[in-house]
């Protein structure tokens, strides 16, 4: 009798602690001296205080802590960057470059704040329209020359 109550309540409690971490409150960590290679995926926050290398993609807030270092193609909703960033960053909401930070490379984002002291050598889109991975870019680039050659052929042919 007591034992069937007790599983009900273990399975009530499994299901609140899997509803806790899909509502956003938990935080994945990649900490100091750790570096990663690679294509990397989060539902929910992610810290980087190591390396990365590669491509990621986070459905929540991505911060770069002091030490952190990312090389690649970041997808995010929003970031805090206190490190260093290379590559290709796509933020949908707020970029917020911290005093300490350098950030080289390609930016798109919505809102941004980069404060003083902070290295930021990027070109910056901050329209709406931001890409969403490196392989649209590049189609994106390789229509428009594909255009630039079909006219330049049109022009020397007349």
């Amino acid at each position: 009798m007591f034992g069937s109550n007790n599983k009900k309540e273990a399975g009530k409690s499994k299901s609140g602690s899997s509803s806790a971490s899909s509502n956003g409150h938990s935080l994945n960590s990649l900490v100091t001296g750790s570096s990663v290679e690679g294509t990397i995926r989060a539902e929910s926050d992610l810290r980087i205080d190591g390396s990365i290398k590669g491509t990621l993609v986070c459905e929540a807030r991505l911060i770069i802590g002091p030490s952190g270092y990312v090389e690649g193609d970041v997808q995010c909703q929003s970031a805090v960057i206190e490190g260093k960033f290379e590559g290709k960053l796509v933020v949908k909401e707020l970029l917020n470059i911290r005093e300490n930070a350098t950030v080289n490379g390609n930016v798109y984002t919505s809102k941004l704040v980069v404060q003083p002291g902070a290295v930021f050598n990027v070109t910056c889109d901050m329209s709406n329209e931001h890409p969403t991975s490196a392989s649209k870019t590049t189609n994106t680039i390789n229509k428009k020359n594909q255009k630039l050659g079909e006219s330049a052929k049109a022009n020397s042919a007349g």
